[in-house]
């Protein structure tokens, strides 16, 4: 992988992880504000969504290491 495309996933990574914690915040004020179970499930299910996109990433940028 050249540096450029890592550079480029790193920059993914960031954004995602910043809409992650979005997400996180908006599911926040979803359950103080008493707002429907549904809607809050499927925030939830996209928030995951976004963790195992950037648990993809990262695993893609960490390079193997055989013990």
């Amino acid at each position: 992988m050249s540096d450029q495309e890592q550079a480029e996933r790193r920059m993914l990574v960031a954004r995602l992880r910043h809409e992650h914690e979005d997400f996180d915040v908006a599911i926040n004020a979803m359950i103080q504000t008493g707002c429907d179970q549904l809607r809050i499930q499927r925030m939830k299910k996209k928030k995951l969504a976004i963790k195992d996109k950037i648990t993809e990433l990262e695993d893609q940028l960490i390079p193997d290491i055989i013990a």
